[in-house]
C-alpha cells in the first residue's frame, strides 16, 4: 500500500521555505528529510499557504485545525488524518509515517573505546596490539 504524505505549510516565500538570504535550518533540515523520503519512493505532496490557500480551504482536517489558529502549521496528514502538527517532524518520524524502515549505520569506535583504548587496570598506555 502506498503512503502519502501531506504537508501543509505555513506562509512563506517559496515552495520550500529555504531560500532568500537568511534561510532557517529547521526548514533546510526538513526539506532534505523530505527529498530523502521522496528517493525512497513515498510520495509526498507540500501546500504553502500563501501560494496555495485554496488547498488549506478543502481539506477538513486542515481547516478544523487552523480554527484555533495559525501555529499549528505545519501540518503533515497521512491521509486524511493529522500525523503531526506545529513543528516539522524528525526523519524518523517522517519514514515512521510512510513505512519506511530507517536501518541505522554501524559507527567506529570512538576514543576510550575498541583496542586502542587504556589497557586493563587503569594504566594510560594503550594497547599495542592493533594500534
Amino acid at each position: 500500500m502506498s503512503v502519502t504524505l501531506r504537508v501543509f505549510d505555513p506562509a512563506m516565500c517559496c515552495a520550500t521555505g529555504v531560500c532568500g538570504p537568511s534561510v532557517d535550518p529547521e526548514l533546510a533540515r526538513f526539506a532534505a528529510d523530505v527529498d530523502w523520503l521522496q528517493k525512497q519512493g513515498v510520495k509526498i505532496e507540500r501546500y504553502n499557504l500563501s501560494a496555495q490557500p485554496g488547498a488549506f480551504a478543502e481539506t477538513p482536517a486542515v481547516k478544523e485545525a487552523l480554527a484555533r489558529g495559525t501555529e499549528v502549521l505545519p501540518l503533515v496528514l497521512v491521509g486524511d488524518r493529522i500525523a503531526t502538527e506545529g513543528a516539522y517532524p524528525s526523519r524518523e518520524t517522517l519514514a515512521a509515517l510512510a513505512g519506511v524502515v530507517v536501518r541505522k549505520l554501524q559507527v567506529a569506535p570512538t576514543e576510550g573505546t575498541g583496542c586502542c583504548a587504556p589497557a586493563p587496570g587503569g594504566s594510560a598506555k594503550p594497547k599495542t596490539s592493533c594500534c
